[in-house]
C-alpha cells in the first residue's frame, strides 16, 4: 500500500469458475458459472445479454496464468487487491476453495488480498428453485471455529494480505446469521489473538434498516444496498400489483436505471467505521430470469460519478482506513463484472484508473 492513493479499492472476486462433484450432482457434468452467462438470452427490447468475455475468455481458474492476467490487469487499472469469497458452511465443509488455495500455495500472483466468507445456504432460487436446498450454512459451535481459523490462519499470516493496524481484513457476509454474534465474533478475536495476530479487521456487511454490525463488536461495515425486486416507487397498491402480475406474465425482470439506482447502493453521508460498496452494473437475469433485477444503462462514465462519490465518503480518512469496496471483479451471471465484455472492454476499468489517478 502506498500512502499517495486517494483511496484503496479491493473488488469482491468470484471463484465459481471451475467443476466441482457438487455441482457436477447438482447441475449437470461441467456446470460453473459461466454455464449461466453462455446461456442468457435478452428478455427485452434492449436488454443487453448475453454478456461475453473479451481479453479473458471463458477461463477456467485452475489455471495460474488466468489468475496472473486477473492481477495484472486489476493492478494496471489501480485497483488494490482482490477480495475472494470463501465459502465455509461448518462440520468443515468447504466449497470451491481450489483457486485461492492455489494462490496461497503458489505465492502467485503478487497481489494483495483478503477473504469475504460468504456465509449463506445456498438453494436452487437460480434455477427457479427456491425451496431446494442445496447445502446448508450450520454453525456447529467452538470446535468448527477452530478448524475453520486453522484453515485459513496460513492466509491471515501470508504477507500479501491486507491488513488495517497490523490486523487482517476479514469480511463477513452475514454477520448476525450466528447464534449469538457478538460471542462469534469475540472468540475469533480471541483466536486471531492466540495465533500471534494483533487481532481481526472483522468487516460485517450491513444492510440499511438491519442491525449495525458495529453494535455486535465488529469493527467496521461494508454498506450493501440494491433498490427492492419490482414495484418500487410510487405506484399505488392496487396498481402495483397489476403491474406486478403483468411483468411475470410477459417474463419481464425488474428493471431500474441505473442513475436512479446509486442513492440505493451508496450512502448518503460518510461514517467513520463504514466502508462504501460500489455497483458498477448488474443484471442477474442469467441467474433468477424473471425475479432478476437489471441496472439499465450502466455506463462507465455514470460509474465513474457514483466511485466519485464513494471516494468522496472515505477520503477525510487516515489512508490504511479509506477502504472502497467494488462489487465485483468478476460476478458475470449478475451482470457484476469489472473484466472486460465485448461491449463495453475496458471501459469500466479505465473509469476506475481515470477516477483514481485524480486530484480530489
Amino acid at each position: 500500500m502506498t500512502t499517495d492513493k486517494i483511496a484503496r479499492l479491493i473488488a469482491f472476486y468470484l471463484p465459481q469458475y471451475h467443476p466441482i462433484p457438487e455441482n457436477d450432482a447438482w447441475w449437470g457434468k461441467g456446470f460453473t458459472e459461466w454455464t449461466n452467462v453462455g446461456k442468457a438470452r435478452p428478455l427485452f427490447p434492449g436488454h443487453y445479454q448475453p454478456h461475453v468475455p473479451a481479453d479473458l475468455g471463458y477461463y477456467d481458474l485452475r489455471v495460474p496464468e488466468i489468475r496472473d492476467a486477473q492481477a495484472e490487469m486489476a493492478r494496471k487499472y489501480g485497483i488494490e487487491g482482490f477480495c475472494y469469497y470463501h465459502y465455509w458452511f461448518g462440520n468443515e465443509r468447504q466449497l470451491i476453495e481450489r483457486p485461492f488455495q492455489e494462490v496461497l500455495k503458489s505465492g502467485k500472483p503478487d497481489f494483495p488480498f483478503c477473504l469475504c466468507w460468504a456465509n449463506d445456504t445456498w438453494t436452487g432460487i437460480w434455477h427457479g428453485s427456491p425451496g431446494r436446498i442445496l447445502i446448508k450454512q450450520e454453525y456447529p459451535g467452538p470446535s468448527d471455529d477452530d478448524s475453520h481459523f486453522a484453515k485459513i490462519l496460513p492466509a491471515f499470516n501470508d504477507e500479501r494480505y491486507i491488513r488495517i493496524d497490523g490486523k487482517p481484513v476479514f469480511a463477513i457476509w452475514k454477520p448476525f446469521d450466528f447464534p449469538d454474534p457478538r460471542q462469534t465474533v469475540e472468540r475469533w478475536q480471541s483466536m486471531a489473538r492466540g495465533a500471534g495476530l494483533p487481532g481481526l479487521h472483522l468487516i460485517g456487511i450491513y444492510r440499511p434498516g438491519g442491525k449495525e454490525p458495529e453494535d455486535y463488536g465488529y469493527d467496521a461495515s461494508i454498506y450493501n444496498n440494491n433498490p427492492p425486486i419490482r414495484g418500487w416507487g410510487s405506484w399505488r397498491t392496487p396498481h402495483k400489483l397489476i403491474y406486478n402480475k403483468l411483468c411475470r406474465l410477459l417474463r419481464l425482470p425488474t428493471v431500474v436505471d441505473y442513475k436512479r439506482a446509486i442513492p440505493y447502493f451508496l450512502p448518503k453521508e460518510a461514517h467513520q467505521s463504514r466502508y462504501p460498496s460500489v455497483t458498477h452494473a448488474w443484471d442477474n437475469t442469467p441467474r433468477s430470469g424473471v425475479n432478476g433485477l437489471v441496472f439499465k444503462d450502466a455506463t462507465p462514465e455514470l460509474f465513474r460519478d457514483a466511485l466519485n462519490k464513494a471516494i468522496n465518503l472515505v477520503k477525510d480518512r487516515p489512508i490504511q482506513n479509506r477502504l472502497v469496496f467494488l462489487k465485483s471483479w468478476n460476478e458475470w451471471a449478475e451482470g457484476n463484472h469489472l473484466e472486460p465484455d465485448l461491449k463495453y472492454g475496458h471501459g469500466f476499468l479505465q473509469a476506475i484508473k481515470d477516477e483514481i489517478h485524480v486530484d480530489h
